[in-house]
């Protein structure tokens, strides 16, 4: 499948278990003075499902990737609305050689939990393995990440035990990283997602940059 890793390789590009690049003297800058880009996203936003499938291939490297609940689809003003929204997520898709897009039967789906664990998966090295298994089961599968079953199977793919996964998920201190992370966003100026973050601190909506080639 395109744009297939795991959050140590991601298409030739290694990465640290802990989701950032290292300079070369092993030096970890922190957030402030961010090494890589950031890829901010809700994995209950189709949108943001094409995005992961593609952003490392067209950045050339593994972007930070950061969950965060900030905007995502909804807000239909009419079923021809959401009709055409479908229509224009499912040729993207095609036109990206993914597997033909199933849509789970609750959308937008509640990803609250789902988002809990992505941001619990990222403090044990997962994030992007889990992330992507969980775009997969809602989008590829069909399935509602709303139910717990589905992220629990997204977190089995990833080899997180599911006692870890409802006790992780459940944590005050996870909540407080996914509420600090979407105010880490919102003060780099991300109004919905996808979004990436580049490492000069511009603000780039993800669709462009999904389609453009890759920066030489």
């Amino acid at each position: 499948m395109a744009g297939s890793y795991t959050d140590n390789e991601a298409e030739g590009f290694p990465v640290p278990a802990s989701g950032r690049h290292s300079d070369d003297d092993g030096r970890r800058p922190g957030d402030v003075d961010r090494p890589q880009a950031a890829f901010y996203y809700d994995v209950g936003s189709p949108d943001a499902y094409l995005a992961a499938e593609r952003v490392v291939g067209v950045l050339g490297t593994v972007p930070e990737f950061i969950p965060v609940r900030i905007g995502g689809p909804g807000g239909f003003r009419c079923a021809e609305e959401e009709t055409i929204y479908r229509s224009d997520i499912e040729r993207r898709a095609a036109e990206y050689g993914l597997m033909p897009l199933r849509w789970p039967p609750e959308f937008p789906a509640d990803s609250e939990w789902a988002m809990l664990v992505a941001t619990y998966a990222k403090q044990t090295g997962r994030v992007v393995a889990f992330s992507m298994a969980a775009f997969r089961q809602a989008f590829a599968a069909g399935r509602d990440l709303g139910e717990r079953e589905t992220v629990l199977l997204a977190a089995a793919a990833c080899e997180m035990h599911p006692a870890a996964v409802i006790k992780g998920g459940a944590l005050r201190s996870t909540r407080g990283r996914l509420e600090a992370a979407e105010a880490e966003a919102a003060a780099a100026g991300v109004r919905d997602v996808p979004a990436v973050v580049t490492a000069a601190g511009q603000v780039i909506d993800v669709p462009p940059i999904v389609l453009a080639e890759r920066p030489s």
